[in-house]
């Protein structure tokens, strides 16, 4: 690894001609030292280029960069005087454009607060507090240990609504979702892209700052602190990381130099029809440096533990939003993203290289195989796979009035036919709450108290089924209220003992499923989980087992319509007494209160294929988990 803080050498400059330099930041950009700071920037097609800001009063005569003779395209030289916190501009004359223009750094640490546009010349230096996290997170971020994952949208999960409605700061915030993301058992938390962006209603999914976080929140030090925190408090911090396409604002990356620098030229391959935004061109090796220095700058600057790669079927292929006519083929004739898959590949294989205990995500919607399979076995190398056909299937089913649901039966059951071909995340995410697709509690049929159950019934079904879990913040008190990412979380609904009751269960699952190894360590194999009966579709029930090497097992049974199931008969693997570990219909939870008093006493009657079957009261609405007893009498 070549010292990203030393000047950039001949060899930084190959390596990023190459498409495979991994840590370009402190390299390009802004450089502070005492006396001033080093500026470079890739600019190929410019006639001249200057450094303007508030330190020579936006002069572009002042201080012209000059352009390396190594035919790179970078422009570079030293600006006196320059401090921490002054703003800049690189003014670029170019032959393709009437005038000379002005563009923010694409490697700037810090820019100003939108609707502000000037990169901030900043500094990095933080003392961590968290040496502890870091030694031992290799373990707290494996595939064989419990993630759940709580996603958060910084700017709404809380405000000052007596202060105008404000955000809360990084700092502000740190100490408050550490806890409560504790108090909730969740292993992770996952923030929505904080890198900077121009929009706020893009939720940071259209980046302009690539190197830094928004401003909107607080210095690059008050992010620190706020992971520091996070990590500090046991918690794994997962960034949502965008190389897909970036905004066309005029200060950004578009159109840099005066030609299509970072972007396709061909709008069949550089616009995005669904997002109105520019597509990078992978094929450009000094982009691919670009991109893959910003996956490792969160890794390597802010410790973070694992990156969500947004919107990877996008990059894929080649005629992702598009009619007929309106893409261009691959070499090939295909329809494959041939230059993109390769920069995926590079990516995952270098963050791995440098970062072996973090873990790299992708959202990706469609069935593209290996996603989540090592490069060498010709996989796209992420460690862990979006599961959004789980996703869309479940919220299906669970939309479905009760009635209805025996002829909807295999929207729950069809998932496990492919749960083992990639390493899966069961997300509920922020995109199924936003849009008019209304918060997770209105989807739910019936009455309050059968809507609350729905949920309830939704995150136990959730947490049993194989694969890391991922929740959207609000979801785990059932805010009936769409997501505004204008507006804070309804905290206030906490108050009301159904809420709670719903954000005790959620709590209750994380902390039962954390502690039961059976729950998670075989997330990813087969072996791990098994039908006891998946086919009771006229009664809308299911019973499956977990299980893994040394643990007790697990048996789940889920009850999908209101009525009351008494005397079920389950067959189970072993006999003696098996006790209710979770029941989703509590009192404590908002539920009936119905349930096995405890547990229940095997029987040596054969049912499902078992020698030993127990008679269960199964809950309207509601999920029981069971484990079989260590002592003939019950006592655990």
């Amino acid at each position: 690894m070549t010292n990203p803080h030393a000047p950039l050498t001949p060899h930084d400059v190959y390596l990023f001609r190459e498409g495979s330099h991994a840590h370009l930041y402190g390299k390009l950009g802004c450089r502070l030292e005492e006396e001033g700071a080093h500026f470079a920037v890739w600019a190929p097609n410019a006639r001249s280029v200057a450094v303007v800001g508030t330190f020579n009063d936006w002069d572009g005569n002042a201080h012209r960069l000059h352009a390396r003779p190594d035919g790179s395209g970078i422009w570079q030289g030293f600006v006196p005087g320059v401090r921490a916190g002054q703003c800049y501009k690189y003014r670029i004359d170019s032959p393709y454009a009437p005038a000379p223009f002005d563009k923010g750094d694409p490697y700037a640490f810090h820019w100003e607060v939108p609707p502000g546009t000037a990169s901030r010349a900043w500094r990095l230096d933080y003392d961590w507090n968290d040496a502890d996290w870091m030694k031992t997170r290799a373990r707290a971020n494996a595939l064989d240990v419990p993630w759940s994952i709580y996603e958060v949208h910084l700017g709404s999960w809380r405000r000052v609504p007596e202060d105008g409605n404000r955000f809360l700061t990084y700092r502000e915030i740190a100490q408050p979702l550490a806890e409560y993301a504790r108090a909730q058992g969740f292993t992770h938390v996952e923030l929505l892209p904080i890198t900077e962006h121009p929009f706020y209603g893009s939720w940071g999914y259209q980046t302009t700052g690539y190197f830094a976080p928004t401003a909107r929140y607080g210095t690059p030090q008050d992010f620190m602190y706020l992971v520091d925190t996070l990590h500090r408090h046991g918690l794994g911090v997962i960034l949502d990381w965008v190389p897909s396409h970036f905004p066309d604002d005029p200060h950004g990356l578009a159109r840099f130099d005066g030609t299509y620098l970072y972007e396709h030229a061909d709008p069949r391959r550089g616009y995005h029809p669904h997002w109105h935004s520019a597509i990078f061109n992978y094929g450009r090796h000094e982009v691919r440096s670009f991109l893959l220095s910003s996956a490792m700058f969160w890794l390597d600057v802010y410790h973070l533990d694992g990156l969500r790669v947004d919107a990877v079927a996008s990059m894929l292929y080649l005629d992702y939003g598009r009619e007929p006519g309106q893409w261009i083929p691959n070499a090939r004739g295909g329809k494959e993203d041939l230059d993109a898959i390769a920069f995926l590949r590079k990516a995952n294989t270098s963050i791995y290289r440098f970062h072996p205990d973090v873990q790299t995500i992708a959202e990706e919607s469609t069935a593209w195989p290996m996603v989540s399979r090592p490069v060498h076995l010709g996989g796209l190398g992420f460690g862990m796979k979006w599961n959004l056909g789980w996703m869309h299937d479940t919220l299906d089913y669970f939309r479905q009035d009760p009635i209805y649901r025996k002829y909807h039966h295999d929207r729950l059951t069809f998932s496990l036919w492919y749960a083992f071909n990639e390493n899966f995340v069961l997300p509920l995410s922020h995109d199924e709450v936003v849009h008019g697709k209304g918060a997770l509690l209105a989807k739910m049929p019936g009455d309050d108290w059968q809507k609350r159950a729905n949920l309830r019934l939704l995150y136990g079904y959730q947490w049993a089924h194989p694969g890391k879990k991922l929740l959207f913040m609000g979801g785990e008190f059932g805010q009936p209220r769409e997501w505004d990412h204008e507006t804070s979380l309804d905290w206030h609904l906490l108050a009301q003992p159904e809420h709670d009751g719903l954000r005790r269960w959620v709590a209750d699952l994380n902390a039962y499923y954390v502690a039961t190894p059976a729950l998670y360590q075989r997330d990813f194999d087969a072996d791990g989980f098994e039908w006891i009966d998946c086919h009771d579709a006229e009664a809308s029930v299911l019973a499956l087992l977990r299980h893994a090497p040394g643990s007790p097992l697990v048996l789940v049974v889920a009850n999908f319509t209101p009525i009351p199931r008494h005397g079920y008969r389950i067959g189970v693997p072993q006999g003696g007494y098996w006790r209710e570990r979770l029941n989703s219909d509590a009192a404590c939870y908002g539920g009936s209160n119905l349930g096995n008093a405890g547990g229940a006493r095997a029987e040596a009657i054969p049912a499902h294929g078992r020698l030993q079957s127990l008679v269960l009261t199964l809950p309207p609405l509601a999920v029981l988990y069971l484990e079989p007893s260590v002592s003939a009498e019950g006592v655990p």
